[in-house]
């Protein structure tokens, strides 16, 4: 089953005299791992507010998990975005004011769907944690006494909680060495393959696209990039 299908997608910024984005077509499967690489202003950015539905196309289809998002009002996408993706961000944008646990109970308390799957959403945060290398002693703890590696394991396990079928990272191995890279990439795959859900991973570091059985260059689907050149 396709989990994202986009058709004829196009996106101009106000103001601009050409497109971002032209993405005649595109579509990924459930459990897919996708890597989507792209340089700074290839519109690596745009596509992702795109899929979360922080943005609306000018023009064209698409559908997630079925639904034509794109006919969605924003607080239609906004429910659409808690209920069915976890999003990982560069900058983690954790809240300095919760605490470990909080953080990553939070999409809970915005999505009565992953608040359900979760079942007991504290007793399956602490356990997301642990399968991703942070320890009960750690869970009561401000998020701002954490290590950069150390939040970036919270804000995966937030992204996890409630079984998303769709999780979304934006360049979220920027700050980390190799090889804290690679172990956070392995720890990625194993709980989203345990839930079966879906990754798409955009970054501009060509060396990540190894760990992905399907990568896509987007200036080669982003058609208005072609039409500039």
């Amino acid at each position: 089953m396709n989990v994202i299908d986009i058709n004829n997608l196009r996106f101009r910024w106000q103001g601009q005299a050409q497109d971002t984005l032209n993405i005649e077509q595109l579509s990924i499967l459930q459990g897919e791992h996708v890597f989507i690489h792209g340089e700074s202003g290839s519109g690596k950015t745009t596509l992702l507010n795109l899929l979360t539905g922080i943005l609306q196309a000018n023009q064209g289809e698409l559908r997630i998990l079925k639904t034509a998002v794109s006919d969605l009002k924003a607080v239609q996408r906004d429910r659409f975005r808690a209920d069915h993706m976890g999003v990982i961000f560069q900058q983690f944008n954790l809240l300095p004011y919760l605490s470990v646990i909080d953080n990553v109970t939070l999409p809970c308390h915005f999505s009565k769907i992953r608040h359900k799957k979760a079942n007991n959403s504290e007793k399956t945060a602490k356990r997301l944690l642990n399968h991703l290398g942070v320890n009960d002693s750690l869970c009561q703890r401000a998020i701002t006494e954490l290590s950069v590696g150390q939040q970036q394991r919270v804000a995966v396990g937030r992204a996890l909680i409630g079984q998303p079928e769709i999780i979304i990272a934006d360049e979220p191995t920027s700050a980390l060495d190799t090889g804290k890279r690679n172990a956070f990439l392995d720890l990625l795959f194993q709980e989203a393959n345990a839930q079966d859900s879906t990754i798409l991973f955009v970054s501009h570091d060509p060396y990540i696209a190894d760990y992905f059985p399907r990568k896509i260059e987007l200036a080669e689907i982003n058609h208005c990039q072609q039409e500039a050149v």
